[in-house]
């Protein structure tokens, strides 16, 4: 429901703490509580690869087992386990004691316990002490129960141990399951890596009231307003009021209260806060967001019933921007902005697509900045959101992509579909994220050049997610083959800087590009989509290999360079014919490090620049 009487009030109430100011270990960045329990750590793990774990009652528990540190795969070192072969399914058990619960703030204002897990690959059931309490497929998406019943009794005391039981199932071989670059092979090749299996984010406890607020969705409506929808566990009665406290830390100012009453029961609020006053709209552009300011705002979202009781209160944060196209560029805040970005596949050598430690979304961020870039695209991968709080923070767009299906079936529609509904609902509140990329160069619709229900499909992904969020553009097919995108991207992998820059020189070449075939032989408009004078951007390229101190044979890549000059000379030019392009508005460079045998990053698989960082800036933005 929507609210019409929103309006504001006096200064805001004190927020738990600033959201803004967390460390970047809380696993829900944009809704934030003072207690929680985090359930990572070492559990009991089993494998079950002839699916005998259900009949013989492990859901309650088993005995034989190793030792499992989550959230890391089982594939991976860092899990203790290093097993990477077909392991279809898996189980998980770990013992929630009362300290759990104290950790997660129980108590009779917080009465309800809620289970949550960041990601479970692919299909989870649970159970605590052998009684079910619930299941989830979609393997890079985040789900929840309340398990109040399961562990707390009657009188709200809980002083008995209880035992977690999950079980995850991932067929290796499905190609119909959402999987992005994990290999179907046993033995990784090509562009494909390590498979994940079972849970790879955090598990974690929190206690809420009986009414609480469940999610909180920011989307900015234009440079001074901004939209927040609110959706409680449980609803709210008649008469509550939802109250929105702003304040900007930066400079230490209050940006006012506002306060809305329902005026029937509801499970949703919908209210509109005008972020800026001033009547005449100066002093505006020193709250919006960008990566060179990226100024955020912390706010303060409390619930409160019709008695005047304050009975939930989270601490958030939103950025102030907005994104768009128009004559042929790409907007950010209204002004044509040149992308910068980098491919960056979120793979760890230790712990594949977990990331290692907590520290590490952030040196991430800082890192890509460092290299000279002012975007990621976060490739074929849900990323983790405490990556996404730390491109809020210190400013880097990022283009939000979803994992591919390998097949075109009604199971692979149904599939994808829901999981990228349910990951643009998650993420449509991080200011960093500023285009949506629902299908990467055809993966699961391989025949789209001429199938128009694989076409249809592509343009429905497109549509349902301007649907569920029409504030940023939206690529329907990265790379080629595009029934409805906002932004035409293309994928070149030309190792001649020369001959990049002849192939995107002019208004005569991009209408070559668009009419005919371009890289690849891929045709870059399908269907009846037509050339309306979208921004074209080369969201692929590059892919130069080099490993310092390894013979020229043992990685792979595009095209290859016989030493460090060599290598960084091939990508200056490259960049040299991307920037002598009239119409190109933006760039991914392939790739962020070297992930296992692909070997064309920046960066080495540990993170360590291949030559100087500064040699690398420089070739990335032209300037010393």
């Amino acid at each position: 429901m929507t609210s019409d009487d929103a309006s504001p009030r006096s200064a805001p109430t004190s927020a738990p703490f600033r959201a803004t100011q967390q460390d970047g270990s809380y696993p829900r960045p944009q809704l934030v509580r003072e207690q929680w329990a985090d359930l990572d750590g070492t559990w009991s793990f089993r494998h079950d690869d002839s699916s005998v774990g259900l009949a013989a009652g492990w859901a309650g528990g088993f005995g034989e087992a190793r030792d499992i540190v989550v959230p890391f795969p089982p594939e991976s070192t860092a899990s203790g386990i290093a097993e990477p072969g077909f392991h279809p399914v898996v189980w998980y058990a770990r013992t929630i004691t009362r300290g759990d619960l104290d950790d997660a703030g129980l108590s009779s204002d917080a009465p309800r316990v809620v289970l949550h897990f960041g990601a479970v690959d692919y299909r989870a059931s649970v159970w605590i002490d052998g009684a079910f309490a619930g299941e989830h497929e979609g393997g890079h998406t985040p789900f929840s129960f309340d398990v109040t019943a399961l562990v707390v009794g009657d009188d709200g005391e809980s002083d008995i141990e209880h035992t977690l039981v999950v079980r995850a199932e991932d067929d290796p071989h499905d190609l119909t399951q959402p999987r992005g670059k994990q290999d179907w092979h046993e033995q990784a090749h090509a562009i494909w890596y390590r498979r994940t299996t079972g849970i790879w984010q955090t598990v974690w406890l929190e206690a809420v009231a009986e009414t609480s607020i469940r999610s909180l969705r920011w989307v900015p409506l234009d440079h001074a307003r901004i939209e927040l929808g609110v959706a409680f566990r449980g609803a709210a009665p008649a008469g509550s009021r939802v109250r929105v406290a702003l304040w900007w830390d930066e400079r230490g100012e209050d940006l006012g209260t506002v306060e809305s009453t329902m005026s029937v029961g509801a499970d949703t609020f919908d209210l509109v806060i005008p972020v800026v006053r001033q009547s005449n709209g100066q002093g505006e552009d020193e709250l919006h967001w960008s990566p060179e300011k990226p100024r955020l705002i912390d706010a303060t979202v409390s619930l409160i019933t019709p008695t005047g009781e304050e009975i939930d209160v989270v601490a958030s944060y939103l950025g102030l921007r907005t994104v768009g196209v128009g004559e042929g560029a790409f907007l950010l805040n209204s002004l044509p902005y040149d992308v910068r970005s980098v491919l960056n596949q979120g793979f760890w050598p230790e712990s594949h697509i977990a990331a290692p430690t907590r520290e590490t979304h952030r040196r991430e961020v800082e890192l890509i900045k460092e290299l000279g870039f002012n975007a990621a695209r976060l490739h074929q991968k849900i990323e983790d959101p405490r990556f996404l709080f730390w491109a809020d923070r210190l400013g880097l767009l990022v283009w939000g992509e979803t994992p591919g299906a390998y097949a075109f079936s009604p199971t692979a529609v149904q599939r994808l579909m829901r999981e990228w509904m349910d990951a643009v609902e998650r993420d449509v509140s991080h200011p960093s994220i500023v285009t949506w990329v629902p299908v990467n160069e055809s993966w699961g619709v391989q025949h789209i050049d001429a199938d128009r229900s694989q076409q249809a499909y592509a343009r429905s992904l497109a549509d349902v997610t301007r649907a569920l969020d029409p504030s940023r553009p939206v690529v329907s097919n990265d790379g080629w083959e595009h029934p409805a995108s906002d932004i035409l991207t293309v994928h070149d992998y030309e190792g001649d800087g020369a001959v990049l820059a002849a192939t995107y020189a002019d208004e005569d070449a991009r209408r070559r590009l668009l009419t005919g075939r371009g890289p690849a032989g891929r045709r870059i408009l399908v269907g009846e989509a037509t050339d309306t004078g979208q921004p074209v951007m080369l969201t692929e390229f590059g892919g130069v290999t080099y490993q310092p101190g390894a013979a020229r044979e043992d990685g792979w890549g595009y095209t290859a360079a016989s030493d460090g000059d060599d290598w960084i000379a091939r990508i200056g030019a490259l960049y040299d014919g991307i920037r002598a392009s009239s119409f190109l508005v933006g760039s991914c460079y392939t790739q962020f490090t070297d992930t296992m045998q692909e070997t064309n990053g920046l960066l080495t698989a540990d993170r360590e620049p291949k030559v100087p960082i500064e040699q690398i800036r420089r070739a990335v933005t032209g300037r010393d």
